[in-house]
């Protein structure tokens, strides 16, 4: 990669940080080259988990990992490779049924902050959550800032990319999953029964919920806000959202629920 041509293709298939590397690396990511400025400590580690999984690591200059990285934050350290590597929702459905448990689906419409989809991601990791849908467009994708956002998290929990969100939504549903959106119209959250199969949907940063997708909810989700300002940030409302969907089975077993 020795032109400008060859870093830009290469930003738009990076992850970038030691931590986000080395996850990628021991879940078995599929990474082409390792560059490296440095030896020692977690870079040290890299440098043998890349070795025996037979991946080519390249010593390089701090300038060409920036340019390699887009400007994000790379800590010595970027992996070239695919990190936008999509599961399939029939991916995610097979989750709970092979885990014995009631589908737990977190659904981002139009999340397009990457910022805000990778702490989605990692939050979901975090909870247990079978997997992420996002929509193909109006949506931020499995890039770098997602990768490392995600801490990682992006490795281990499998994220679909449909065309058609609605039409998701309706296989879900076809499959045992209550689907449940977040507005401040609905009725309080931990007043809500959320032990059955549940897909919670997380509206855009700037408008919610879309309208198409609003009406395909079964139920309306809100959190209770006391001060002058009447909305989160979309990634902060999520994890307490998927908290609760992890709270209320912990104290059930998981129990019935709203099974259909």
């Amino acid at each position: 990669m020795d032109n400008k041509k060859d870093f830009q293709e290469a930003a738009d298939n990076v992850i970038c940080g030691r931590n986000p590397v080395t996850e990628a690396l021991k879940s078995g990511a599929n990474i082409d080259t390792i560059y490296i400025c440095g030896n020692g400590g977690s870079l040290g580690l890299i440098r043998r988990l890349a070795k025996d999984s037979g991946i080519v690591v390249k010593d390089a200059q701090e300038k060409k990992l920036s340019q390699l990285a887009g400007g994000a934050s790379h800590q010595g350290v970027v992996a070239v490779g695919s990190c936008a590597e999509y599961a399939s929702l029939e991916d995610i459905l097979a989750v709970s049924q092979n885990k014995g448990t009631k589908p737990f689906i977190i659904i981002c419409d139009e999340i397009e902050d990457p910022h805000n989809l990778g702490a989605i991601i990692r939050t979901a990791e975090t909870v247990g959550a079978d997997g992420v849908i996002i929509p193909k467009r109006r949506s931020a994708s499995l890039n770098a800032t997602v990768f490392k956002t995600s801490a990682g998290a992006a490795s281990y929990v499998p994220v679909a990319r449909v065309s058609n969100l609605a039409a998701a939504i309706d296989t879900l549903k076809e499959n045992g999953v209550w689907i449940y959106g977040t507005d401040a119209s609905g009725s309080e959250y931990t007043k809500t029964d959320l032990t059955g199969g549940c897909g919670l949907v997380i509206g855009s940063e700037g408008f919610g919920i879309s309208r198409l997708i609003r009406e395909k909810c079964d139920f309306m989700l809100k959190l209770p806000m006391l001060g002058r300002i009447n909305s989160l940030n979309a990634s902060v409302a999520a994890g307490i959202f998927m908290y609760e969907v992890l709270r209320q089975r912990s104290l059930t077993g998981e129990g019935d629920g709203n099974a259909r």
